[in-house]
């Protein structure tokens, strides 16, 4: 191979874990308030509405969602070749779609914010960010208000393999805790046997797109595409979908919202997060549960990346001492 040929391939590789490191951003930082219109700036019309060989999916057929679950296996077949030994699931058609903008949504990029919290409450800033959803009637959650005593939602944003998911993956199951997990396609793609076993083992593997781009930058039938790629290729390979949404970089838009919601997806963004993606930051076990353990608060979406050694480390610390404040992990089918 000639020196050119070296140099092009080296340069490739890093603009490939550069894009998908690059999940934190504008996404992840607590200080700046978040700039969602006013109920009076914006149209307020209501839309309309295989390590693990013993997989936990149920024996039935796929289910219709009906506003409750949104995760759905495919019938157990043993034949099968997926590797959660699970029949393929029929492609969703997504027959509602939205594909025009009929409600005149703004396209304006919004920076997803969340505030430091502290004193086991949330930052105001998480707060008006749900109520800014709710009162759109958008399927979108940060924060959980509805939740009964102090419940916490575990998820992970999965750009890239870096070698720490297995260790996670252990944590939660020796700690019995279900987590989510945002993977894109190429996380799909080259590492099944991790898939599969967050499957089997019950948790929640959620689209974060084909390839990671800034939805609030696409077109409607683009963000589409980015999506439907996505769960074609995991109900294909397996038996398995759910209806769970993050946007890259934590960017969106009113309208972006809004094509999501009419595809039956739930947009899970966050009230509780680090800057775990940042490798160059990290700075130990210890600060990572000091920080994660400090900003708890009821009804917290926790933020963090499957990249970081500081999290696969201070996981099991993270759940022992949030139980032992009285929290309970749940996961996001459990929320109401």
């Amino acid at each position: 191979m000639t020196k050119y040929k070296i140099t092009a391939v080296v340069l490739a590789i890093c603009v490939f874990v550069g894009t998908f490191c690059s999940c934190g951003g504008n996404g992840t930082n607590e200080n700046t308030t978040v700039e969602v219109p006013s109920m009076s700036e914006r149209n307020t019309e209501k839309p309309t509405n295989n390590e693990n060989e013993s997989a936990t999916a149920p024996d039935a057929d796929p289910v219709v969602n009906t506003g409750g679950q949104r995760s759905f296996y495919g019938k157990k077949d043993e034949n099968a070749t997926t590797f959660t030994k699970l029949a393929p699931l029929p492609l969703n058609g997504f027959e509602n779609v939205r594909f025009e903008n009929t409600r005149n949504l703004p396209a304006k990029t919004i920076n997803h914010s969340f505030g430091a919290a502290k004193d086991g409450k949330p930052n105001q800033i998480s707060v008006n960010n749900q109520q800014f959803f709710d009162d759109g009637n958008y399927d979108a959650v940060c924060l959980d208000t509805k939740a009964d005593g102090k419940a916490l939602y575990l998820t992970f944003d999965c750009g890239y393999e870096n070698g720490y998911t297995a260790k996670i993956l252990d944590t939660l199951r020796d700690k019995n805790v279900k987590a989510a997990f945002f993977c894109t396609m190429p996380e799909m793609k080259e590492n099944h046997d991790l898939i599969a076993r967050m499957i089997t083992e019950g948790h929640t593997v959620g689209n974060h797109s084909v390839n990671h781009p800034d939805f609030s930058g696409l077109s409607r039938e683009k963000m589409y595409e980015e999506v439907k790629g996505f769960d074609d290729y995991i109900r294909e390979n397996f038996g398995y979908s759910s209806l769970y949404f993050r946007y890259p970089q934590g960017k969106y838009s009113e309208s972006s919202l809004d094509l999501l919601n009419s595809m039956g997806y739930k947009c899970v963004f966050w009230s509780l997060a680090y800057a775990d993606w940042d490798l160059k930051a990290q700075k130990g076990a210890a600060y990572a549960k000091e920080t994660v353990v400090s900003r708890l608060h009821p009804g917290a979406v926790i933020l963090l990346h499957a990249v970081s050694p500081d999290n696969a480390a201070a996981l099991g610390d993270i759940i022992d001492t949030a139980r032992t404040e009285g929290y309970e992990f749940l996961s996001l089918d459990e929320m109401k």
